[in-house]
C-alpha cells in the first residue's frame, strides 16, 4: 500500500477520481494529505466529505516559493508519503519541494505534451486547430510541464465547437488515465531511462 500526498489548487476532480480508485479497489493506497494554497478550493470539501486531512499553505505567507515549498515538503515528510499526485496544483515546484520526490511526483496535464504546454493547453490545442488532443500524465521537473511522460491518452476533439468543449471532452480521460497510473504506482514501479519510462509490475 501506498501513501500519497495530493497538491491541488481548484475543484479536485482529479482528486476525487484518485478516491474513487481507491474506494473501488483499484489503488491499493490511501491519500495521507491534501495540501492546497487556496482557502477556496472545492477539493477541501472533497477531502472533508472523505475523511482526508487538508491543509492550506498561502503562498503569502512566505517570503518566496522556495520557503513555502519547504514547508510543503515537511508536511509530506510528516505524513509519510511516497507519492506525491498534483492534481490542477498551479504552480511551478521549486528544487526544495523536488529533488526529494524526485520520480515520484506526477502532474496530469490537458494536452499531449510535448504540445501544448502551460496552463491553457485545452484551450491552445483548440485555437490551433488540431483534430486530437487529449491528456498526459508525467513525471514533474523543473520546466514547464516538461517532465517524462509516463502516459497519454487522445482523444478527438475535431467537432468541438469551444476551447470550454474540448476541456470538458478531455476531463474524464484526465481521470481515467491519472487514476490507472496512481493504481500502477500502487502495485510496482515506474523506471526512468532518459526520456523513456517503462513500468515494471511487483
Amino acid at each position: 500500500m501506498i501513501r500519497i500526498g495530493v497538491l491541488a489548487s481548484g475543484r479536485g476532480s482529479n482528486f476525487q477520481s484518485i478516491i474513487d480508485g481507491i474506494a473501488q479497489g483499484e489503488i491499493d493506497g490511501e491519500i495521507s494529505v491534501l495540501i492546497t494554497d487556496k482557502t477556496d478550493a472545492g477539493a477541501i470539501e472533497r477531502a472533508e466529505k472523505n475523511g482526508i486531512p487538508s491543509i492550506v499553505v498561502l503562498r503569502e505567507n512566505f517570503n518566496s516559493r522556495e520557503e513555502m515549498d519547504k514547508k510543503i515538503k515537511e508536511l509530506l515528510d510528516e505524513n509519510k508519503v511516497d507519492l506525491v499526485v498534483l492534481a490542477g496544483y498551479m504552480r511551478i515546484i521549486s528544487p526544495e519541494l523536488l529533488a526529494p520526490y524526485k520520480n515520484r511526483m506526477i502532474n496530469i496535464h490537458p494536452a499531449l505534451l510535448p504540445s501544448f504546454p502551460g496552463t491553457s493547453g485545452a484551450k491552445d490545442a483548440f485555437e490551433y486547430g488540431v483534430k486530437v488532443s487529449g491528456c498526459t500524465v508525467h513525471f514533474v521537473d523543473g520546466g514547464l510541464d516538461t517532465g517524462p511522460i509516463i502516459e497519454q491518452t487522445a482523444v478527438r476533439i475535431d467537432e468541438c465547437k469551444s476551447a470550454e468543449e474540448v476541456a470538458a471532452k478531455i476531463l474524464p480521460h484526465e481521470h481515467a488515465t491519472m487514476r490507472r497510473v496512481v493504481a500502477n504506482f500502487s502495485k510496482g514501479k515506474y523506471l526512468v531511462e532518459g526520456r523513456g519510462v517503462h513500468y515494471e509490475k511487483d
